[in-house]
């Protein structure tokens, strides 16, 4: 049982040092890591769809007003996984290598998007979006009760 204990250190002692002297030391993430997520108001469209993939479900959508549509993030549940990245049809989200997020006030951690939606001039309701992806989180574009999408 020495021995065996003996070989484990001496497997150890060759390997040498394998951390990094990270809080002593600055320390760039590699290529491809997901850090904190960023979100660029002026290209976002409000289509909803980060939202649907999201799977800790930190992504909020809702519809104030027929002219506003608000988006929440809390990444205080955020598992940065990247995948409102990835399916943002306008490169909206963005996923920096940011990863020191410790804080003492949890509204750092919230982030509110308000996107202005175009409404019709005769009707008043927001367009209908064109790809079934942009109609996820569309409020008011489903028929009433009984009635079919063809009628």
């Amino acid at each position: 049982m020495i021995i065996s204990k003996l070989k484990e250190a001496l497997i150890c002692l060759k390997a040498g040092r394998v951390t990094l002297p990270y809080p002593f030391a600055p320390h760039d993430p590699e290529d491809g890591f997901h850090g904190r997520v960023v979100v660029d108001a002026e290209k976002c469209v409000g289509c909803g769809g980060c939202a649907e993939v999201c799977p800790p479900r930190c992504i909020e959508v809702t519809d104030p007003s027929p002219e506003k549509r608000v988006l929440e993030f809390f990444l205080e549940r955020c598992t940065y996984c990247a995948r409102c990245a990835e399916v943002c049809p306008e490169d909206a989200v963005i996923v920096t290598k940011e990863f020191e997020t410790a804080t003492n006030d949890l509204e750092d951690m919230h982030m509110r998007v308000e996107v202005f939606m175009s409404t019709c001039r005769r009707c008043g309701r927001c367009y209908e979006p064109p790809t079934p992806l942009d109609r996820m989180m569309v409020t008011g574009f489903r028929p009433p009760t009984g009635e079919s999408e063809g009628a």
